[in-house]
């Protein structure tokens, strides 16, 4: 659902963050962040920074802000280019027909559209003047503010579903976040914590794992309809044949999407979006009526649409639990349809003729995709063995790729996939074997006991 081509990823460019935004909205007032935030040290980074300063100018929780845009787009600036739902920057200030966070962000705070879009410390800081107002609306004294379950109301606002069930759903991701914490390599951090969200009229909506009712098309989906002016009611394969299985990626949270397809403005929606972190499927559209995700009539008419969560410039949010989720629906669907299972009919939404889309993008791995779909979905398992050393981890299969951590000597891995790269000698010999043991973790497999030499039988290529 690329809502404009890609674009280099932003930089955070944040030297002198602070003096920025001193600069543009004035001294920063000294009433101390929510007193639900354990203490820390002094921010570790530019970013870090930008958080606290909104936090303690606004009496918004800093660990609360960090998670919200954690879950919209895992801090990701994404160039200033928007959502498919017209979402900005890291926090995801929107503006579109149903939601005006962005507009109320520059209101509030006296800063530029083209300001709160582009720069991430305003965009940090318009999200926490919106949450503050709603907070304020909601009549959150300050001593209420000081307790992280208080502002559930606050966040659900903030996501802007109209529907229940949804709006619960994007809360609960946020509060969920609060309770495991997190750690990025941008240098921001959250404690993980006992929170107890306090839901209000939300605690009857059904729980995010159920979304709405189940769905009658896919047991394992969760069924959340979108609004009838996004999609057009048929009776399929009667009315028109289904041979074709169209790929895309949300560009935007999982809660926000299937929000945005209930939103009788967007004029789009999808059958199916998978979310990132654990592969949760919502239906949103039944299969028999035609979904509006292709761009082009005849491909809407004929294809099932599947939208994973992420940003096509992101490698992280492609998960092997999103993957495989997907593929056992694809697998499905392929049977139920008489689709075959190749690229020919399996395909993104950039090959969908007069595309001007161009998810999923090139950090979609269509060689594991595919595979795991025709029923290679095998997990192996490894001992690594470096003889006393830690083994580097890296980004990719083979040296060239940068180190993004260590695993321990003697450690027991999973193994999701494996693939060709560089050739490496090791206590298992000579080998351009590469073992991906995570979403863009990778290890040499001659540094690897997994009871096969080489590649293992089963466990799909990638």
């Amino acid at each position: 659902m690329t809502a404009a081509p890609p674009v280099r990823r932003a930089r955070l460019l944040l030297g002198g963050v602070l003096a920025l935004t001193t600069a543009l909205v004035g001294p920063v007032a000294m009433a101390s962040p929510a007193a639900a935030d354990p203490v820390r040290t002094a921010p570790s980074g530019p970013l870090a920074a930008a958080f606290d300063t909104a936090a303690a100018r606004y009496d918004v929780p800093r660990d609360l802000l960090v998670a919200l845009g954690y879950a919209e787009t895992r801090l990701d600036m994404h160039a200033g280019a928007p959502s498919a739902a017209g979402g900005y920057g890291l926090m995801h200030l929107v503006h579109n027909p149903g939601l005006r966070t962005l507009d109320e962000a520059a209101a509030l705070t006296r800063l530029a559209p083209t300001t709160l879009r582009t720069d991430p410390a305003a965009n940090v800081l318009g999200a926490a003047a919106v949450l503050r107002a709603y907070a304020d609306r909601a009549g959150l004294t300050a001593a209420g503010r000081d307790d992280l379950g208080r502002w559930y109301g606050a966040v659900a606002r903030y996501g802007g579903a109209s529907d229940p069930s949804a709006a619960r759903l994007y809360a609960d991701t946020v509060y969920d976040l609060l309770g495991s914490g997190l750690t990025t390599e941008r240098g921001v951090a959250v404690t993980g914590r006992a929170v107890a969200p306090q839901r209000g009229a939300l605690e009857r909506a059904p729980r995010p794992g159920d979304v709405g009712t189940l769905s009658a098309d896919y047991g394992p989906a969760a069924w959340a309809p979108a609004s009838t002016s996004n999609y057009t009611v048929a009776s399929r394969p009667t009315s028109h044949p289904v041979d074709r299985i169209v790929i895309h990626v949300t560009q935007g949270s999982y809660a926000g999407s299937i929000s945005w397809f209930q939103n009788p403005a967007a004029k789009v929606s999808a059958h199916y979006t998978f979310r990132s972190s654990d592969g949760a499927v919502t239906q949103s559209v039944r299969e028999k009526d035609i979904a509006w995700h292709a761009g082009n009539w005849t491909y809407n008419t004929r294809s099932i649409g599947i939208e994973h969560e992420g940003y096509v410039d992101n490698a992280a949010w492609f998960t092997d639990a999103m993957y495989r989720a997907s593929a056992a629906l694809t697998r499905t669907l392929t049977a139920r349809y008489g689709i075959p299972r190749d690229r020919a009919h399996i395909i993104g939404h950039v090959e969908v003729p007069g595309a001007t889309h161009t998810d999923p993008g090139p950090n979609w791995n269509w060689t594991y995709y595919l595979q795991l779909v025709n029923g290679i979905t095998g997990i192996g398992s490894g001992t690594v063995n470096t003889e006393s050393a830690n083994l580097n981890v890296r980004s990719g299969p083979g040296t060239g790729h940068p180190v993004v951590g260590t695993v321990a000597d003697g450690a027991t891995v999973s193994i999701y996939c494996q693939a060709a790269g560089t050739t490496v000698t090791g206590p298992y010999g000579t080998s351009n074997v590469w073992n991906r043991i995570g979403t863009s973790r990778w290890v040499a497999d001659a540094y690897v006991s997994t009871g096969h030499d080489g590649y293992i039988p089963g466990v799909p290529r990638c």
